[in-house]
């Protein structure tokens, strides 16, 4: 019975820990008396997200060694591209005649300049991708942010005085804490202790599971920028099928991209181009954009995990995807 509860719970990980993510704020937030309580969670979560997703990528660091990242030519085409529309629609931020305007074009700029999420290769690996493919993309990734974003933002926001070197040293910390850290510490232990190296590679796994308590934590804090963003109704409808039709894009373009180099890589594309880092879209979007804008993020967290959600059910009955 045991066993097919944990099979029950594994075979449903995403959407288990979307609606509880969302159950346990709306619940905190709502309920007379635990208002606090709700900014307490939320201020843990905050805190605890990162440091999970760094846990995460220190697994699957330990089992990808530096000789297996190797470049493809679809890397850089999706990394161009995801640099094109990025400032494409900064310029269209950036010449927005309303307020409004503006943060839609902002909501789909962030969708397009969000890095990879770390969990994307946790997904890759059970899809049948290549799990130092999408690695590879999330370093390149990653490398594209610290550039752009201090670059872009103030041709966009002008008002918020946001200086290059500041903006710059502010998100590479960011980096550095989240992914390159467990990566140089990953790749330390692997050269100078291969015993510990091999234990943890028997306990990857567990990155899975990481994984669904970290998206608990960003469902509870994606909910969290929805109900305190203040928007009406219809606004955070298109910024939904803003966000939607971005996440949809992105994951056909990133398969279609590399589909002439193998199913597995068309797999290893889809997910690098496709799912993204949305706690980082939140936070980008609080730090330098308009406040609201992190609500794209929220949504494209939603969107992005029922993809997911789709093709591990999908993979799990045998099918193609």
């Amino acid at each position: 019975m045991l066993n097919k509860e944990i099979r029950f719970i594994k075979n449903w990980m995403l959407p288990i820990s979307m609606t509880l993510g969302v159950t346990i704020y709306l619940i905190l937030h709502y309920t007379p008396g635990l208002e606090a309580a709700s900014k307490t969670y939320c201020n843990i979560a905050v805190k605890l997200q990162p440091a999970l997703v760094s846990l995460m990528l220190f697994l699957q660091f330990n089992v990808v060694a530096p000789t297996d990242l190797k470049l493809h030519r679809w890397h850089f085409k999706l990394l161009g591209i995801q640099a094109a529309l990025f400032t494409l629609f900064a310029l269209l931020a950036a010449n927005a005649q309303n307020e409004v305007g503006k943060l839609l074009y902002e909501s789909a700029m962030l969708c397009f300049i969000a890095p990879t999420a770390a969990a994307a290769g946790v997904i890759t690996d059970k899809l049948g991708g290549k799990i130092s493919g999408i690695i590879t993309y999330l370093v390149m990734a990653d490398c594209l942010v610290s550039l752009a974003i201090p670059l872009i933002i103030p041709m966009v926001r002008p008002s918020a005085e946001v200086h290059f070197f500041a903006a710059f040293w502010t998100i590479f910390k960011r980096v550095f804490s989240i992914l390159l850290a467990p990566c140089i510490i990953a790749w330390i232990i692997r050269y100078t202790w291969p015993w510990l190296q091999r234990q943890l590679a028997k306990i990857k796994h567990y990155a899975f599971y990481i994984w669904g308590v970290g998206l608990m934590l960003a469902m509870s804090l994606a909910t969290n920028a929805m109900v305190l963003s203040g928007l009406p109704a219809y606004v955070i409808v298109i910024v939904g099928v803003i966000s939607l039709v971005c996440c949809l894009f992105q994951f056909w373009l990133g398969r279609r991209t590399a589909r002439n180099y193998g199913h597995s890589e068309s797999i290893t594309a889809g997910q690098a181009m496709g799912q993204k880092n949305t706690g980082f879209v939140i936070w980008l979007g609080y730090s330098f954009l308009n406040p609201v804008t992190s609500v794209a993020g929220g949504l494209y967290a939603i969107w992005h995990n029922l993809v997911n959600s789709y093709e591990l059910y999908k993979s799990r009955k045998g099918e193609q995807i």
